[in-house]
């Protein structure tokens, strides 16, 4: 399944940059998410919590970071398991940075996730919503916490 996106923030590319890459920012804006920490510098473990149709799943995920050019480009890849045998996934994501105007950066993404199992019965189209209303709340959460940190 193939998921896109762009969104726009309101500060400079390099405090763009450095706000998405703490741990702490991620679980505070990420909708269900519990645990998100820092392995080393390029891998991070988690625990997601979210209700997909009638199935409420737990996800343990690690991420890597595979390539790095601060400010403006990153790459990860993942994959993890769903408690209680629900299914397994794996992901890869490209993120892109772009300085759109002064104090505007635009965040744009692509994300290929394989799902295994119970959560892929449910079918790309409810994925899809799923993670569309995930991605949405993600977005506003992040505005508001950079908005809260930069004062």
């Amino acid at each position: 399944m193939l998921l896109e996106g762009k969104f726009t923030l309101k500060a400079p590319i390099k405090e763009v940059w450095d706000f998405l890459l703490q741990p702490g920012t991620l679980v505070s804006c990420i909708p269900g998410a519990e645990r998100m920490e820092a392995v080393d510098d390029k891998t991070w473990e988690g625990t997601i919590k979210q209700k997909v149709g009638p199935i409420s799943v737990k996800l343990n995920f690690t991420q890597s970071f595979t390539e790095a050019d601060p400010p403006k480009h990153l790459k990860a890849v993942g994959r993890g398991s769903a408690a209680g045998g629900a299914g397994t996934f794996s992901q890869e994501t490209t993120v892109d940075l772009s300085e759109i105007g002064q104090g505007e950066t635009e965040v744009s993404y692509t994300s290929n996730v394989s799902l295994v199992g119970r959560l892929a019965t449910f079918g790309e189209r409810i994925m899809r919503a799923k993670v569309k209303s995930v991605g949405e709340e993600f977005t506003s959460n992040l505005q508001k916490k950079l908005k809260e940190q930069l004062g």
